[in-house]
């Protein structure tokens, strides 16, 4: 008899989009591998529409908050029903981009200069040298990330905007030139490394996330095999310092510009990576012989409690 999975999807946090997405393109890979599979998509009521549902195992396509920041994992937790991704401690801990830079950095991981201040603050003055980056503290999918680059006299007052939707604290951070790197971990293992190339503007922000066309993926990422494998042992070195479980993926940057610094830092890890047909998670996996039914085939089986 097969497992009937209940995939979690949608939500209320800023990505419900993205997660309705990811969370079908999940929906139709698993009945394809012949579960059984509830869509569920997430309201208040979750608890009880969960129970009422009974599945096996819960897949979480959720992204953002109350669905990757050990919301819901505390949930299923206390339901004792076996989940995907990371569990409660490392969920709410890589959400948190300040508090996460700091253990990745005791764990000899390169993180970027930055500083938490209010968005305000922010507003009102230079807190860094330009060039730098501010974004939110908790946010995913680039949401709320401003680049202040070397000719911009004045601080971004996009922060002052009555509609900010990203919370009261900003994560201000150096910027680091040259190339975008990501690079997944499924289980003990690191994947292969792309290059995220904009096809327009200067920055993988939402639009080159999710637009078809949005970026360029180069796969594998065309840079030295020392740094390559760097990237990779980074990857797998921030996942385990973070207690992530299952899958994740961390970005990075690179500085390979002509008489660059040729830094290499992680920005963050994200625990429940996008899962659209644009996705950069599904695109590595399949580079490493996983079809996209094999990877989430992998992902429900190795669901459990206590993670």
């Amino acid at each position: 008899m097969s497992k009937h999975v209940a995939v979690l999807l949608g939500g209320w946090s800023a990505e419900r989009e993205v997660s309705l997405a990811s969370g079908r393109a999940c929906c139709k890979a698993l009945e394809e591998q012949g579960y059984r599979v509830t869509p569920i998509d997430v309201q208040p009521d979750i608890a009880t529409v969960v129970q009422a549902t009974a599945p096996d195992v819960v897949f979480n396509a959720l992204h953002g908050r109350g669905g990757e920041d050990g919301t819901m994992q505390g949930l299923l937790e206390i339901l004792r029903i076996p989940y995907t991704h990371s569990g409660v401690l490392s969920s709410a801990l890589a959400v948190q981009k300040d508090k996460a830079k700091l253990v990745m950095a005791a764990a000899g991981v390169p993180v970027p200069k930055g500083i938490v201040v209010n968005r305000f603050d922010a507003a009102k003055s230079h807190v860094l040298p330009a060039p730098y980056v501010v974004k939110p503290v908790d946010e995913g999918s680039s949401l709320g990330v401003i680049i202040v680059r070397e000719d911009r006299s004045h601080p971004p007052q996009e922060l002052l905007r009555e509609d900010w939707a990203f919370g009261e604290k900003v994560l201000v951070e150096s910027y680091v030139a040259g190339r975008e790197l990501t690079c997944a971990v499924m289980g003990d293992r690191a994947l292969g490394v792309i290059d995220i190339r904009p096809a327009t503007g200067v920055f993988y922000d939402y639009d080159a996330k999710y637009a078809k066309g949005g970026s360029i993926h180069v796969l594998p990422a065309e840079i030295k095999p020392n740094i390559y494998q760097k990237v990779q042992e980074l990857a797998l070195t921030a996942h385990q310092a973070l207690g992530c479980r299952g899958i994740s993926r961390a970005d990075l940057r690179y500085d390979d510009t002509p008489g660059g610094t040729g830094e290499l830092v992680v920005l963050e890890v994200n625990t429940q990576p996008g899962m659209t047909e644009t996705s950069l998670v599904p695109e590595l996996a399949a580079h490493a012989g996983y079809s996209f039914g094999e990877l989430v085939r992998w992902m429900v089986e190795d669901a459990t409690c206590n993670r």
